[in-house]
């Protein structure tokens, strides 16, 4: 039976999310706001009190992370080698750590899973090394998996068998991640009562759309509620 959800899940465009919990703490996932076309128009963060990314890419963690980090006070999560890059940049409240492990941070229960795509040498500041990752993240009774930038991968069913997520956050654009039918097919891997698609329509070259990832779930016979937001847009509503 589907849980519900008593704190609050808010897309902010591409791989950035806001999860608040029932208790009023924020965490953010893959903050990417000064260069995102897509992040709504004089949206306040407000208070940030854990910062959580992916990998290192500047659409992700890099361009933006840092800064928020340093403004905000947040504790950064992430892999244990961002994390030593992050100390170099005197950002001190940060713990590294590694795929398969669970920490808790604030009202947040995060367990670093993997991702498929690439990260590792960095090109600039803005693309430190990192390697990719998802997580599942724990407030409350409920599960959120974030998985990340990455293409479908049968690893996908043991996140769906370990972690029970209640709701996926899965990237759809095609190109740098998987697309629609990768994303469905992710879906019946986790065996995810919800997914809401991200990672799309940012730009030109992400092409798949929330609608062939509604018709790619359908064919697949799933029971998936597939949940479309608009960027500022919160589920629950």
């Amino acid at each position: 039976m589907s849980k519900a959800f008593s704190g609050k899940l808010t897309w902010l465009g591409h791989a950035m999310f806001s999860v608040e919990s029932a208790g009023g703490r924020r965490l953010i996932l893959d903050p990417f706001i000064q260069s995102n076309p897509k992040y709504p128009k004089g949206h306040d963060l407000g208070s940030v009190d854990v910062i959580a990314a992916t990998h290192g890419h500047s659409d992700h963690f890099g361009g933006d992370g840092p800064a928020l980090a340093k403004s905000s006070g947040a504790a950064v999560v992430c892999v244990f080698e961002l994390a030593l890059w992050l100390g170099t940049k005197g950002i001190e409240k940060v713990s590294g750590m590694n795929k398969g492990g669970t920490q808790t941070v604030s009202d947040f229960t995060i367990t670093m899973v993997s991702a498929v795509h690439s990260a590792g040498t960095p090109l600039s500041e803005q693309n430190p090394p990192s390697d990719p990752c998802g997580y599942v993240i724990r407030t409350g009774e409920f599960s959120i998996y974030h998985a990340g930038d990455t293409a479908c991968f049968s690893d996908m069913a043991l996140i769906g068998e370990l972690h029970k997520p209640d709701i996926a956050l899965l990237p759809i654009g095609d190109f740098y991640t998987m697309g629609p039918e990768g994303a469905a097919k992710a879906c019946e891997l986790l065996q995810v009562p919800r997914a809401i698609p991200m990672h799309y329509g940012t730009f030109p070259v992400l092409s798949g759309t929330a609608d062939a990832f509604r018709d790619a779930v359908r064919r697949r016979g799933l029971s998936t509620e597939v949940i479309v937001l608009d960027p500022g847009k919160s589920w629950p509503a």
